[in-house]
């Protein structure tokens, strides 16, 4: 008998929109935003589930999502007090906040045609999708994101992750977000480093797509160190608009092992887990783009010019770009970097072929399928150098 083949397409639509003070009562997007999929009389049930930093450096938001609910009582019913979460990668590694969030899905009912709000960085919003998209199959998210790397990187693509077995994101769906609604206002409560650690991804997106993004990031780099406002709310725009380009014209669901928007990633990922996450996403793929673009320069791919500008502008931005850590295994009889382990869990993670994005100049990235471990011990060491003269240098 012959086989039956089925084929079918399901179109995804989603939105990142932009606002300030989202919990206003006067402010309609959240509402507007659950309207859209019911026009039925009965308001909609929503789970709202909060990082407990943002409850934290806001302490009225949890009274101000109360009011919110009961001004647009009509459009949309808040089942519960939001449900508290831990910020960080604390909400990835431990599987009963995952159980926490399921369980309140569960008892308070809601539904697939219910509305889960994700408030918070990067980390929660991972979390909290991820249970969003298993529970009853699927569940609409909305990600409320709270930092400039969520805001700008992973707050609106299409990936939700746990991390397990020691590997980051090791668990994971590809579920769309129903929105994204950036609130600019949460910006102001960060501290420097996580104000500062998403510029690390719209650097990372700028060389291997734009170089007018990167000048123009250089151009700011000043100002955004001293957290200026406008210029952080351009770059957040130009690096969401990119990543939704990609993800609308390429392999959003990652069939293929061509990830480019992972540039920088191998040895960050690993870098977290190493430092037992002590080292924030953002700094951490700082370090990754600072090593993969010395490798690049050692490979004679990319020009020392080329190269030392961008290893200034992430130190003019405040990162380091070394640390011991990305030494260790070093000390060891086998003299074997740990970051190198990244690049086998990248390959696993990737189908089988190692997929490396490297750089030939400021905008525009190769890929390559193997990396030279002599090359990646050289450009550890000249990172180790380079910052070791950084912090020696006398400053103005």
């Amino acid at each position: 008998m012959k086989p039956i083949i089925q084929e079918f397409k399901v179109p995804f639509t989603y939105g990142v929109y932009f606002t300030e003070g989202i919990f206003k009562k006067e402010n309609n997007l959240l509402a507007d935003i659950v309207k859209l999929k019911d026009s039925s009389a009965a308001p909609t049930k929503v789970l709202f589930v909060l990082d407990e930093g943002v409850a934290k450096a806001h302490p009225k938001i949890a009274n101000d999502i109360a009011a919110y609910s009961a001004y647009h009582s009509d459009t949309l019913t808040a089942v519960a007090a939001p449900v508290l979460i831990p910020g960080g990668e604390e909400a990835k590694n431990n599987p009963a906040l995952l159980n926490q969030v399921l369980e309140a899905i569960n008892d308070l009912g809601v539904c697939r045609h219910s509305y889960l709000v994700a408030i918070g960085g990067g980390a929660v919003l991972d979390m909290v999708g991820f249970a969003g998209a298993t529970a009853h199959r699927g569940i609409r998210l909305i990600r409320i994101p709270t930092t400039v790397l969520s805001q700008n990187d992973s707050g609106v693509g299409v990936k939700n992750s746990m991390n397990a077995f020691g590997k980051k994101n090791f668990l994971g769906t590809f579920a769309p977000p129903f929105a994204v609604l950036n609130d600019s206002n949460f910006l102001l409560t960060l501290e420097d480093r996580d104000w500062r650690g998403g510029i690390a991804e719209a650097v990372k997106v700028a060389l291997i797509k734009d170089a007018a993004f990167y000048e123009q990031i250089k151009q700011d780099a000043q100002n955004l160190a001293a957290r200026k406002m406008a210029p952080m709310q351009e770059l957040i725009f130009r690096c969401a608009e990119m990543h939704m380009e990609h993800i609308g014209g390429g392999d959003p669901f990652e069939f293929g092992s061509s990830r480019p928007l992972d540039f920088g990633h191998w040895a960050a990922h690993k870098l977290e887990q190493i430092t037992n996450y002590e080292l924030r996403h953002g700094e951490a793929v700082a370090i990754g783009l600072a090593l993969d673009v010395t490798y690049s320069k050692l490979a004679g791919m990319l020009s020392e010019k080329e190269c030392e500008d961008i290893l200034n502008l992430l130190s003019d931005l405040g990162f380091d770009l070394y640390v011991p850590e990305l030494s260790k295994g070093l000390e060891t009889p086998a003299q074997k970097l740990h970051i190198l382990q990244g690049l086998q869990e990248f390959r696993e993670h990737l189908g089988g072929e190692l997929t490396i994005m490297l750089l030939q100049k400021i905008g525009v990235g190769v890929e390559v399928h193997h990396l030279d471990e002599a090359l990646i011990l050289e450009a550890v060491n000249q990172l180790q150098q380079w910052q070791t003269v950084k912090l020696l240098a006398p400053t103005a």
